[in-house]
């Protein structure tokens, strides 16, 4: 089973194409910009509470048969976060402090 690879940012709205490289996300693949998971959300998914690492860039060139863009789309689904600023900053800020190991 291949990432959805989301197409952006579920807090500012950023375009993330497969190929971008300040695309986080989180072990349920929730998906921000580097600036919003590092600025904002101080590296706390506000949907989970787990850290964030870098997505995986999925190759352009199908080097192996099926693995590609091309053969494994990126999911076309925008997807944005249900939670207000004052709720997302509160949860952030009471276990930004905890290693994500330890969420």
């Amino acid at each position: 089973m291949a990432l959805q690879l989301r197409p952006n940012c579920e807090s500012c709205d950023k375009d993330l194409p497969p190929s971008a490289t300040d695309a986080r996300i989180c072990s349920y693949e929730c998906t921000f910009c580097a600036d919003c998971a590092e600025n904002q959300l101080h590296n706390v998914c506000p949907n989970c509470g787990g850290g964030f690492a870098p997505r995986p860039i999925r190759p352009a060139t199908e080097w192996r048969p099926g693995l590609s863009v091309e053969k494994r789309p990126p999911s076309d689904k925008r997807v944005h976060l249900h939670y207000s600023g004052d709720d997302i900053a509160a949860h952030c800020a009471r276990i930004r402090d905890i290693d994500p190991a330890l969420r």
